[in-house]
C-alpha cells in the first residue's frame, strides 16, 4: 500500500514519528476510500498516545497552523489543500441515557474496535519500520469487496451505545449502493427507539447526506423499512400506502415521491431542490377524499403542502430562511405548469407563472418533469412534449415581457406624487391593476404603458393627476 501514500505529508509526519517515538497510523475513511478510488483530501492520523501534542509539533515542522479542540481531543492542521485531524488512540464506554462516550487512553486494537463499521476500521501504518502496511483486523477490505456495511463488534452494542450510528450505517449504505449485513439491520430495528436520544441537528445531518445520494430512495427505503423513518419524519411515512374504495385506488404516494426524488437526483445535486421533491405532496394524507363518479382527490394538497413546510423545517432543524421559503415556493407551484401543460397555453397563465415563480421558474420545471412518473408511456411522452411547449412558451414570454422578478414600471411613489394622495388603499388597488393589466397582456410592461393606464384607473376612482412624471 505504499504508493498510495504518495502525499508528501506523510512522509513528513513519519519522519516525526520516527524523531519523537510516537506509534501513528492514517484511519478511517481515507484508507476506506483508497479502495475505493475516490479522491480524498480529508486524513485521519491516529496517534498512539497524545494527539493533540504529536499534531502541535507537526504544525512547527510543517510551518502550518493548528486548530486544537481540547473538548474533543482532537487537532486539526491544513497542509497542501489537505485538511489533516489528530487524536489519540482511545477506548471507549458509555451510559444508557447518552451517546456520549466515557474516554480512556487506548492501544490500537482498542480503537479500532470503537469505529462504527468495519470499513472505516481500517489502519495504514506511518511507523518506518512498517510504512504502508495495512492493519484490517475486522476484515473491512472483504466487506468493500463485497458491498457490505457490518460492525466491528455486537450491532445490537453498537447501535444502542450511539444509536447515530443506525443513520450512518444507512447513509453509507445509501452513498455507496452497499447492503446492510442481516444481523446489522436486525440491529437497528430492535434499537430504533434509541435515536430519540440523539439531537435533530445530527440526524438531520445524515438525513441531508442520504438525500444528496447519487440514488436518495435507496437510503429512505432502508429508513422506512427499519422503522427510523417513522420516529425522525413521520409526516413522510404518512404518504405510504394505498386505499381502495369502490374497487378504486390511489397511487402509494410514499414510493411515488421516492421516485420524482431520484428524477431530480439525476438531474442537479440541489440539497434543497431535492427536499422540494420530498415535500411536493406532503400534504395528499391531509387532502385525501373519496368523490363519487370520480375517485380519489388531493385538492389543494399543494397550499396545505406549502403551509407545512416551515413546520416540518423547524421539526428538522433545517434552515429557516430563503432556502426554506424557495422549497415552500415549489411546493406551492408545483401543479402550475402540470396544469398548463394539459390546456392550451395561453400568454397570460404563462406570465403569471413566470411572475409567481421568478427566478426559480427553471427549478420548479425540472421539479414538474421529474413529477411525471406514470407507467403509461404514452401518457408519459405526451406530458412531456407538452412540458416542451410550455418551458418554449415561457422562454418566447420572458423574451418579450420580461415578466420574471417583475417591478411595476410605476412605483407606489410615483402613484402618490402624480395624485398627490397618501399612502394608502387607492395607491395598492391602482398598483394592483397595473400589475393585472400587464399579466393579462392588455397593455405592454412598459413605463410609459403603465402610466397611461394608472391616468385612466385613477379617473375612474375620482383622482386627478397634479403633476405629471417623465
Amino acid at each position: 500500500m505504499k504508493q498510495h501514500l504518495d502525499y508528501p505529508i506523510f512522509r513528513k509526519l513519519s519522519a516525526l514519528a520516527e524523531k519523537t517515538g510516537t506509534e501513528i497510523y492514517v484511519i478511517g475513511g481515507y484508507v476506506r476510500d483508497l479502495f475505493l478510488k475516490r479522491a480524498s483530501k480529508d486524513i485521519d492520523i491516529l496517534v498512539l498516545g497524545n494527539g493533540i501534542d504529536f499534531a502541535e509539533k507537526a504544525a512547527e515542522a510543517l510551518r502550518a497552523q493548528v486548530n486544537v479542540f481540547k473538548n474533543f481531543g482532537t487537532a486539526m492542521l491544513r497542509f497542501d489543500d489537505l485538511e489533516v485531524e489528530f487524536v489519540g488512540a482511545r477506548k471507549e464506554s458509555y451510559r444508557s441515557n447518552s451517546r456520549k462516550p466515557v474516554i480512556e487512553n487506548g492501544t490500537l486494537d482498542d480503537d479500532q474496535k470503537r469505529r462504527d463499521f468495519t470499513i472505516n476500521a481500517m489502519a495504514l501504518s506511518l511507523n518506518k519500520s512498517s510504512f504502508g502496511e495495512l492493519l484490517d483486523p475486522f476484515q473491512g477490505t472483504s466487506d468493500l469487496e463485497h458491498k457490505l456495511i457490518r460492525t466491528p463488534l455486537n450491532p445490537t452494542e453498537t447501535f444502542s451505545d450511539d444509536p447515530l450510528r443506525m443513520m450512518r450505517a444507512i447513509r453509507f449504505a445509501s452513498q455507496l449502493n452497499f447492503a446492510i449485513e442481516e444481523s446489522a439491520f436486525k440491529a437497528i430495528e430492535a434499537n430504533k427507539d434509541r435515536i430519540k436520544i440523539v439531537s435533530a441537528e445530527r440526524i438531520t445531518d445524515e438525513l441531508n447526506k442520504i438525500i444528496l445520494s447519487p440514488k436518495p430512495s435507496l437510503g429512505f427505503k432502508l429508513l422506512f423499512d427499519s422503522g427510523l423513518l417513522h420516529l425522525i419524519f413521520p409526516q413522510m411515512t404518512a404518504l405510504y400506502g394505498v386505499e381502495y374504495i369502490k374497487g378504486k385506488g390511489h397511487k402509494d404516494n410514499f414510493y411515488h415521491t421516492l421516485e420524482v426524488l431520484d428524477n431530480i437526483a439525476e438531474q442537479s445535486d440541489d440539497l434543497w431542490l431535492r427536499w422540494a421533491a420530498i415535500l411536493h405532496d406532503i400534504a395528499k394524507p391531509a387532502t385525501k377524499r373519496f368523490e363519487e363518479n370520480h375517485g380519489w382527490t388531493f385538492h389543494g394538497h399543494e397550499d396545505k403542502g406549502a403551509r407545512m413546510v416551515p413546520k416540518i423545517f423547524n421539526q428538522l432543524k433545517l434552515p429557516l430562511n430563503e432556502k426554506m421559503k424557495y422549497v415552500q415556493k415549489l411546493v406551492q407551484l408545483h401543479l402550475r405548469p402540470i396544469v398548463l401543460a394539459q390546456e392550451v397555453v395561453t400568454d397570460s397563465a404563462v406570465r403569471r407563472l413566470l411572475f409567481d415563480a421568478g427566478e426559480d421558474i427553471d427549478s420548479l420545471m425540472m421539479l414538474c418533469h421529474a413529477d411525471v412518473t406514470t407507467k403509461n408511456e404514452y401518457k408519459k411522452k405526451k406530458y412531456r412534449q407538452n412540458f416542451e411547449l410550455v418551458k418554449q412558451k415561457l422562454k418566447d414570454v420572458e423574451e418579450r415581457d420580461q415578466i420574471r422578478n417583475w417591478q411595476p414600471p410605476v412605483s407606489g411613489s410615483d402613484i402618490m406624487e402624480t395624485f398627490g394622495i397618501p399612502a394608502g388603499k387607492e395607491v395598492g388597488i391602482i398598483k394592483n391593476q397595473i400589475r393585472e393589466a400587464i399579466l393579462e397582456g392588455e397593455i405592454g410592461n412598459t413605463r410609459e404603458d403603465a402610466f397611461r393606464y394608472m391616468i385612466t384607473k385613477a379617473k375612474q376612482m375620482g383622482l386627478s393627476p397634479i403633476t405629471h412624471i417623465n
